[in-house]
């Protein structure tokens, strides 16, 4: 049965989808079968797995993508046929990732009319993985920066969330608020146990390191401790290496010119986020 860890932050331009993206390459790397899943509408981890020219091509063939997930049925084909019911093996791309040790449900920009009418679609997504999850023993779901439906969906299909923080200006503003979402939802639904495997620090611009990013450090560190969430020792150091790793679909340590630090520093990191949701080497 596979462990499924949400990626998410209610604050935007923490460095999700290029984390997720990492962390599938880096799980391949170790032999774990992954399914990512993109929840965002922007669709940017789709590209950043499958390149910009090879996710086009998808959605030009007409392949199902997430949307078809939430509206639980396959569009027509022919003028003379009408919808048929989806099946889960339909919305998965195979071999998306570096390797053919990931799979990937693609999305695309209508997925945001599933938030025009939410009813019902909440558990959908969580219905289709239990289908699935047998074939795999990691999902990683990349979530938009907000509340609503596709929130919800995302935490009754998870066991852990992960939760990337940019240390900046305001890097505590979407932390209360997530908290929040959590508490709730546990108590709404008692039977589900989803907990944060931690925060990681995520430098997605050289300006984190600076007085600003270390005030941010301890700002975020205190509201981690009020909410009992731990934090991962590792941080993802800023390099332009990440950037140019989404543009060739590479993990880091592939990545043309990348130094060798970098792929160490994230290479730690993984060590730790797989032991935290109980992925580790000795354990695989």
């Amino acid at each position: 049965m596979a462990i499924s860890v949400s990626l998410i932050n209610m604050k935007g331009g923490v460095g999700k989808t290029t984390l997720a993206a990492q962390i599938a390459h880096a799980a391949s790397r170790r032999g774990i079968r992954t399914l990512a899943v993109d929840l965002d509408p922007q669709a940017n981890l789709s590209q950043a797995l499958l390149s910009p020219e090879r996710y086009v091509k998808h959605l030009r063939n007409k392949k199902p993508t997430i949307v078809q997930l939430f509206d639980q049925y396959l569009p027509s084909m022919e003028e003379s046929g009408g919808p048929t019911p989806i099946e889960p093996q339909q919305l998965i791309l195979k071999n998306a990732g570096f390797s053919n040790q990931v799979d990937l449900i693609v999305s695309r920009l209508e997925l945001s009319h599933t938030l025009k009418n939410p009813t019902g679609k909440e558990r959908r997504l969580a219905r289709i993985l239990s289908k699935i999850e047998n074939k795999y023993q990691l999902i990683l779901i990349d979530c938009a920066p907000t509340e609503s439906i596709l929130t919800e969906a995302a935490y009754h299909a998870s066991r852990y969330a992960l939760v990337p923080v940019k240390p900046e200006y305001l890097a505590t503003i979407g932390l209360p608020l997530l908290a929040r979402s959590i508490r709730d939802f546990k108590y709404e639904n008692s039977d589900r146990a989803l907990d944060i495997c931690g925060i990681v620090f995520n430098h997605s611009s050289s300006y984190s390191e600076g007085p600003e990013g270390k005030k941010s450090i301890k700002e975020v560190t205190a509201e981690a401790k009020k909410n009992g969430w731990p934090i991962f020792e590792t941080h993802v150091r800023y390099s332009r290496s990440y950037a140019k790793a989404a543009r060739e679909g590479t993990p880091i340590g592939s990545t043309s010119y990348s130094r060798w630090h970098v792929a160490r520093e994230f290479a730690r990191f993984g060590d730790e986020f797989f032991e935290a949701i109980g992925l580790a080497k000795e354990e695989m």
